[in-house]
């Protein structure tokens, strides 16, 4: 009876001690394989220091709203600038300036959740996840033309700050500055006042009631929201501070204040210390920080740091319990998507005049895309077979997040492998582009199905952290031709379809796009209306319930990863003999992200939506002009996510609706679920014929 109670007991303690472990097991391997001088050592736990500044500015806000807040690097940068301009221009002292950025972060914080992130408090977290993506660019934005309110010409981006002592330290060959040394004081304060805080304070305890469960801390009388504006506040202070010392030590960030290679880092302390676990984040985060400087000092390269901390995040979700992370297992349905596209009912579709209308609107639509090439120039033909490209991509998404309710930021990477392999059955096998562009699309699926065996364990966040690292991964590592000598570097050429059909040319290039997209988006439509279709939304919105009517959760879920990858592959094949060739810059991990944001604005749950999401993200970037392309990226992405949660595709049709309600309510056709038309008046009752409380109830009419 003994032994029975203890196994559980020790079972329990390890799994708590296993995040902790995994920061061991880190700089273990780092030792083994990648020693390195104390001083460089060292090195690596300021950097870390750094990171876990930012892992943790992102724990209290997941924690507090449930969602993975990607300007949380960019929540520090508008401070910084504010305080090298108080500085440069107008001659403050560092102690007062400093403070200035210090209440500027605060102030910052609060307005950012009062008057953006409080708008989506009902909206689905995916929803808000997206529009921190448009928040980031917003305040990075912000931060660049910051400078012009005091007249500054001279760039400040990359500019280190200086110091305001003079200091040094020489640990080896490693020189460490008064910066160096500010770092290595202030990060480890900051840490320890933010687990002092959340653990004496009154604050600190309700903030850490109501992220358990903020309904139930609501009904016992805590200010949920204001809260909430509290940990923003928290948040955008630990941004500043990261920032602040990152710019002392590296300088100020250029463009997005976090790399995509500094985010994973991030992000990937965050999965390590499972979401919540503030002390594990930090180990984690410094015991990365470590490896990372480890592995640029003495590797070759350092662009092998992006697998080995694919490989780690991978190992390290399957060392860990599946019932671990309850939070993230509870919540999944705060990922699904807004508006599910309802058909039109049959007996409206019977009718003439709707047969007509759907009839002469596909009519226009397709004579208006075979018209297009030939009316354009030719920089913007292929600009506009480029959105059809796009517009496949984002079907991948679509399918898997839409419809599957997985959520991946990695599609770049099946983008870039379809691109690589597509390139070379046609340059050096002497494929065909249409058996090609099918031998993509199942190489596509089948690594895709690879890298969604974790989905299996783990859902949600945790994937999207995974698909991220194989991005980073695949992009500077595996389809890089200084370390892989068969991912071709050559011209790309476009050989004739099927041996007679010329397309090397952009209207050619435009038709077969064309052809791709339509065939993808009829047999999208077939999916949807299938079994697989109706199983995929079945397991979305309730898997237990699914299950139960007997449907095979993996078999579901594996179906959805390699439907997404193969039309991700599709998609990269058609593109790389687009450009006809390679190269590199498409396929950055950053891509990922837009891409996503492209098809939650366009409207994740519908394939119109990706059409009408690339349109608007990919035509913005190439057709508008640069002064107008903040509006669309930025400005532009939190209003359509504020005013339509369904995105273009929603809007698209809700109109349809509201339309068919009237057609209903002409021909006196009863359609539930569709918007109606304007309510009847009651009929009006003449108070002569109110019976009297004391009339008979016989002789009332």
């Amino acid at each position: 009876m003994t032994s029975r109670r203890v196994k559980p007991f020790l079972h329990l303690d390890l799994d708590r001690a296993m995040p902790y472990l995994l920061a061991g097991a880190i700089l273990v391997v780092q030792q083994v394989f990648f020693g390195v001088p104390f001083g460089i050592f060292v090195r690596g736990v300021i950097v870390g220091l750094l990171t876990a500044l930012i892992a943790l500015g992102m724990a209290l806000t997941y924690r507090s709203n449930r969602f993975v807040n990607f300007a949380q690097g960019d929540l520090g940068t508008v401070p910084v600038v504010l305080m090298v301009m108080l500085m440069t221009a107008w001659g403050w002292s560092y102690g007062l300036a400093l403070a200035a950025g210090v209440v500027g972060a605060v102030v910052l914080g609060a307005v950012v959740e009062v008057a953006i992130i409080r708008r989506f408090f009902k909206s689905p977290r995916l929803l808000l996840t997206v529009a921190s993506l448009g928040l980031a660019q917003l305040l990075a934005a912000g931060a660049l033309l910051m400078p012009q309110l005091w007249g500054a010409s001279f760039p400040l981006l990359g500019k280190r700050l200086d110091p305001p002592f003079e200091a040094e330290l020489e640990i080896g060959t490693v020189v460490f500055n008064a910066n160096d040394m500010i770092a290595v004081a202030v990060a480890p304060i900051a840490l320890i006042a933010l687990a002092l805080f959340l653990r004496y304070s009154n604050f600190g305890v309700a903030i850490r009631a109501s992220a358990d469960s903020a309904d139930r801390a609501g009904l016992l009388g805590v200010p949920v929201k204001r809260l909430q504006t509290v940990v923003w506040s928290i948040s955008a202070l630990f941004a500043f501070v990261a920032i602040f010392l990152r710019a002392g030590i590296i300088g100020l960030p250029i463009a997005s204040a976090l790399s995509v290679g500094v985010l994973l880092r991030a992000l990937g302390a965050l999965v390590l210390g499972r979401m919540t676990i503030l002390p594990a984040i930090a180990a984690n985060a410094v015991a990365l920080g470590v490896l990372e400087i480890a592995v640029s000092f003495t590797a070759d390269s350092p662009l092998y740091l992006d697998p080995i901390l694919a490989a780690i995040i991978v190992a390290a979700l399957f060392l860990s319990r599946r019932g671990a992370e309850r939070v993230e297992e509870g919540s999944v349905s705060t990922w699904r998507s807004a508006d599910d596209v309802r058909p039109i009912p049959a007996e409206l579709a019977r009718l003439p005049v709707v047969r007509l209308a759907r009839y002469s609107l596909g009519a226009l639509c397709a004579a208006s895309l075979l018209v297009l090439p030939h009316l354009l120039s030719v920089d913007r033909s292929l600009k506009a077979s480029a959105l059809g490209i796009y517009a496949v991509l984002g079907l991948s998404i679509v399918v898997l997040t839409g419809w599957a309710g997985q959520v991946s930021l990695g599609q770049i990477a099946f983008f870039a492998i379809g691109a690589a392999f597509g390139a070379k059955a046609t340059e050096e096998w002497g494929v065909d582009l249409s058996l090609a562009l099918l031998l993509s699309a199942a190489v596509g699926a089948v690594v895709a199905v690879a890298i969604g065996l974790p989905a299996l364990r783990r859902r949600g966040f945790y994937l999207a952290v995974i698909t991220l690292a194989f991005s980073l991964a695949t992009t500077s590592y595996f389809l890089n031709s200084d370390f892989f000598e068969w991912v071709p570097t050559q011209r790309i050429g476009r050989p004739p379809l099927f041996g007679k059909i010329d397309i090397d040319s952009p209207t050619g290039i435009y038709y077969v796009v064309l052809a791709v997209l339509v065939c993808c988006l009829f047999g999208l439509r077939g999916v949807r209306e299938s079994r697989t279709g109706r199983a995929l939304l079945a397991m979305r919105d309730n898997e237990r319930g699914a299950q139960a009517y007997g449907l095979n959760a993996t078999r579901t879920r594996l179906v959805a990863f390699a439907l997404s990858g193969a039309l991700a592959a599709l998609a990269g094949c058609l593109f790389v003999h687009h450009q006809q060739a390679v190269g590199s810059q498409p396929y950055q991990p950053f891509q990922s992200l837009i891409v996503f944001t492209m098809v939650i604005i366009g409207g994740v749950t519908t394939p119109i939506g990706a059409v009408l999401g690339a349109l608007y993200v990919q035509g913005t970037y190439w057709f508008l002009p640069t002064e107008w392309q903040f509006v669309a990226s930025g400005v532009g992405v939190l209003a359509i996510l504020l005013v339509l949660p369904g995105g273009l595709g929603g809007l698209v049709y809700r109109l349809r609706d509201r339309w068919l309600a009237f057609v209903a309510s002409s021909h006196h056709i009863e359609a539930p679920g569709l918007a109606t038309a304007a309510p009847e008046a009651p009929p009006e009752i003449d108070p002569d014929d109110i019976p009297l409380a004391d009339e008979p109830v016989a002789a009332r009419p």
